[in-house]
């Protein structure tokens, strides 16, 4: 059997994070969904980014549910991942692993799919449970690489060890070695992952964002008062996780640079394992016009970036994170506002050639202030021609419908070659 374009596809998604956990993976699936292809998904309870398990699920036990009213997802238990530190992360991946070996093919026992489908940030561990249905269904299985190890280990400082590193490292190859395509969310990621892996299992395709009105909508969750400071005032949005990666030190010391203009906020939306530090520097510091909003729902991020003059990523200086295109920039390309940028690599490669907005070295503090600085001096209509440019690079290169559609499109023509190679 060989498949052709346009041929709907029967998905069966493996993913340690997924709704009502927010990551990209549950906007492409409603995208799929849309489109006419069927997904059922294999996963863990809720308990990222806080630590602890959501309301209304528990760490132990199975349970089923609908997601967007048609989606099955099946969930195992899962040790909660709690405020970080290694024991407790090498718990949460380990219970994964375990119940997912132990439980998913009795979830899915006798059901037909197309493509085991891994949707793979940190831990690339996750992978494992596809490995063992792939080789009892004798499906094809993609992985959507989002990070790499042992790279991320040693950047983070989860694993310092060499031999351990080199451990990983073994793993990994394994793991790879079991897929059949290996998709990456950056250029840049060809490199490092061919160390492990076959090149010709190698494919780029890259994080997308749900297309959005770039409008400001009149319902939202956003509190009257952070509405009428971000309308008074010269805002900057930084959006997402607060953990170790996001270089939130350089964040702290541009406000510290940027006091002498009493107009201009960094206005700091999420939660992660660095939010108390980020409020202790706060109060230390006397930062008025650092403001920690707390974490909101998705749906809420047009919100802020509508009413953003505008949008600002940091990611430490590490070689990894060079490799790394992080998520939200495509989210902030497609909110049509100009990108304050202080990293390496792919990322500001991204920022440049869409024409978006400023960039400096990762860890610049001193170069993020005048970035920051420089968009605040420049007049509305050069500021909108940024966010303009923005938009429509996303357009082209990373919104979700079109790039659902490649997805579809590079799995059919990988499953077709694979099975070709199997005669």
């Amino acid at each position: 059997m060989s498949f052709v374009h346009g041929q709907k596809l029967n998905i069966l998604l493996v993913t340690q994070y997924f709704w009502p956990e927010s990551f990209i993976i549950n906007d492409l699936v409603k995208t799929l969904v849309f489109q006419g292809h069927t997904v059922e998904v294999l996963t863990g309870n809720p308990n990222y980014p806080e630590g602890k398990v959501f309301e209304g699920y528990t760490a132990d036990g199975c349970m089923d549910e609908l997601f967007d009213e048609v989606v099955t997802v099946h969930r195992v238990p899962l040790y909660p991942r709690g405020q970080g530190g290694a024991k407790n992360l090498l718990r949460n991946y380990c219970s994964f692993v375990f119940n997912g070996l132990k439980y998913f093919h009795r979830a899915v026992k006798g059901k037909p799919f197309d493509v085991i489908f891994v949707f793979a940030p940190s831990p690339i561990t996750q992978v494992i449970p596809a490995i063992y249905l792939k080789l009892k269904m004798k499906t094809h299985l993609a992985v959507w690489v989002q990070d790499l190890w042992p790279e991320s280990l040693k950047a983070t400082g989860f694993i310092r060890n060499p031999v351990l590193l080199g451990v990983v490292g073994v793993m990994v190859r394994c793991i790879y070695a079991f897929t059949d395509t290996l998709l990456i969310q950056s250029r840049a990621f060809h490199e490092p992952v061919s160390r492990y892996a076959r090149s010709e299992k190698i494919v780029y395709y890259p994080n997308s964002y749900q297309n959005s009105s770039p409008q400001i909508s009149a319902e939202t969750q956003i509190p009257p008062a952070v509405l009428d400071m971000m309308a008074k005032n010269f805002c900057l949005v930084f959006a997402g996780n607060l953990g170790t990666a996001q270089s939130l030190e350089t964040l702290v010391q541009a406000a510290e640079n940027l006091q002498h203009l009493p107009e201009v906020k960094l206005v700091v939306v999420g939660s992660g394992s660095m939010e108390e530090w980020l409020k202790q520097q706060v109060v230390s510091k006397g930062l008025d016009n650092l403001v920690l909003v707390g974490r909101f729902p998705a749906t809420e991020m047009p919100q802020f970036f509508s009413r953003a003059d505008g949008l600002l990523v940091t990611l430490k200086k590490e070689e990894i994170f060079a490799y790394t295109i992080p998520s939200k920039i495509q989210a902030y390309l497609a909110a049509g506002r100009p990108i304050v940028a202080a990293l390496e690599g792919e990322g500001a490669k991204v920022v440049a050639e869409a024409e978006a907005g400023l960039t400096c070295p990762a860890e610049d503090y001193k170069g993020l202030a005048q970035c920051v600085e420089q968009l605040y001096k420049m007049s509305a209509s050069e500021r909108d021609k940024l966010g303009a440019a923005g938009r429509a690079y996303y357009l082209e290169n990373f919104e979700m419908k079109r790039q659902c559609s490649r997805l579809v499109e590079i799995l059919q023509d990988r499953i077709a070659a694979t099975r070709k190679g199997k005669k």
